[in-house]
């Protein structure tokens, strides 16, 4: 059958998808036009470059990892202010951030159910992606002011002289709560550093001790400087013993102030002829490696381990100082520092009161702790008391009653995180012993510090005190990231 040429002409028309006004089958008088290819739509990236971890002043966000997408990128940021990162350019190693396990903070942890202690322990030490990692501890020699009683290793009876030969010495108290909560860490995290600090020697060993049965005050008798040297190194080894390694001690906490309890005054040279006389001398002779680090006060008081330093003989003996900040400026500590700087520096406690913000003390710390002493060159941060019971307890008869610990911890062994947990994990997380601080502008309103790991991913810590929210840039090997923060917030980033 003939087919109608038209029927035909339609369909191929249609077929070929001619469907503009043109009539099929008509010559167009139209310029033919070349069809252009469809412009694909910008893709947002779905996987952030840089991890942040966020706590705010007002606990709305406590060290949570936040979803926001950062990204570097060659172009510049959207922020106002630019903090440039060097990673060829570095400063101190770092051993570690962590807290003062007192007698009093093991008794409450270890006072807690089975189940729940196992797992406190694990989200304060274990490095796994859901715990905070925390790297270094400092232990009481003895008791400290947060013992609930005053003790040492080697008190003698009522009427007995003294004990020179250390015949009684033992560590055995030790054993109800310290070494078990020890010894439950060091199976989470075996690398853990521990620095360990006496409040007092013996009592017998003291002279002119202000009360207390003779636990605060005094001064360390030169007659038994010796048997002193041969009490920590028992010590030591008595912990070896246990399978725990004291990394580093301090001849005494706070050695200016005689009026904690417990307490001893030692004067700078009256350590330094101790350090170069018996202790240097005694650790050599036992085959100890153990750090020997002076000082362990205020940041006012540089001259302090200075004058140690300048003593060849017992500088010859020690690794570096220790300091706290209850006076003085962390910025006093570059000049220890600039004078000395084959001497290692550490820090090693500050409290936080029962009777502060959680907003002003997360500013302060992060501002002179967590950036301000790593950019003085400390290889160590620690907050003092780990853990209290409600009432800020246990502590010795005129301890400190108000010092908070980082957990509070009541007889049902519920627990709640205070505001020095959420400062050391900004940190202690990320930062891993070994790292070392990288070159970070350094910003007023911007408080920030850097770190390169040893797998090589970085690491920004950076709290706004500027009063506002901010966005800001942070640039390295060229390419910018952009963040913002609320004021008095603190966030870490993290990346490869």
């Amino acid at each position: 059958m003939k087919k109608n040429f038209t029927h035909v002409l339609l369909a191929t028309c249609i077929t070929l998808g001619v469907f503009s006004g043109q009539a099929c089958g008509k010559k167009s008088t139209a310029t033919p036009t070349t069809p252009t290819k469809p412009v694909d739509p910008p893709v947002t990236p779905t996987k952030s470059d840089v991890a942040m971890w966020l706590t705010t002043a007002d606990q709305s966000v406590t060290f949570t990892k936040q979803s926001t997408l950062i990204n570097f990128s060659t172009a510049a940021g959207s922020g106002t202010t630019t903090i440039n990162i060097d990673a060829g350019t570095s400063y101190q190693t770092i051993d570690g951030f962590g807290f003062c396990l007192t007698g009093g903070s093991a008794s409450v942890i270890n006072a807690m159910t089975a189940q729940k202690k196992d797992d406190l322990l694990k989200d304060l030490f274990s490095t796994d992606d859901n715990h905070i990692g925390i790297s270094y501890l400092r232990i009481s020699i003895g008791a400290s002011d947060l013992s609930a009683t005053d003790y040492t290793y080697d008190e003698v009876l009522p009427g007995v002289k003294d004990d020179v030969d250390l015949k009684n010495f033992s560590i055995d108290m030790e054993k109800t709560d310290l070494l078990p909560i020890l010894k439950k860490i060091l199976a989470i995290n075996p690398n853990i550093k521990i620095l360990g600090s006496p409040w007092t020697a013996p009592t017998w060993m003291k002279l002119n001790t202000l009360g207390f049965n003779g636990f605060k005050g005094g001064t360390l008798n030169p007659a038994y400087y010796d048997a002193y040297a041969k009490y920590f190194v028992k010590y030591i080894q008595a912990m070896k013993a246990e399978g725990i390694t004291i990394d580093a001690v301090t001849p005494q906490n706070e050695p200016l102030n005689a009026y904690n309890n417990p307490a001893m005054y030692m004067e700078s040279g009256d350590q330094a002829k101790f350090v170069k006389n018996s202790l240097g001398p005694a650790f050599k002779a036992a085959g100890l490696n153990t750090k020997i680090i002076v000082w362990d006060h205020n940041a006012d008081n540089t001259a302090y381990p200075m004058d140690i330093f300048k003593d060849a003989a017992a500088s010859a003996f020690v690794d570096g100082s220790a300091f706290h900040l209850y006076n003085g400026q962390i910025n006093d500590l570059q000049a220890v520092h600039d004078a000395y700087p084959a001497k290692n520096l550490y820090f090693t406690e500050q409290y936080t009161p029962a009777s502060g913000g959680f907003g002003g003390d997360l500013n302060w710390h992060v501002t002179n702790l967590i950036v301000g002493a790593t950019r003085n060159w400390c290889r160590n941060v620690l907050e003092w008391n780990l853990a209290t019971n409600p009432t800020y307890g246990p502590h010795t008869d005129g301890g400190c009653d108000v010092c908070k610990g980082a957990l509070t911890i009541n007889s049902s062994s519920d627990v709640t995180r205070n505001v020095s947990y959420y400062i050391i994990a900004h940190a202690s997380k990320f930062v891993r012993p070994g790292a070392v601080r990288i070159s970070s502008t350094a910003v007023g309103a911007l408080p920030n510090v850097a770190f390169k790991n040893t797998d090589g991913s970085k690491v920004l810590i950076v709290l706004n005190s500027s009063g506002s929210q901010q966005t800001f840039n942070f640039k390295i090997d060229g390419k910018s990231a952009t963040s913002t923060l609320a004021n008095g917030a603190v966030a870490t980033y993290v990346w490869q």
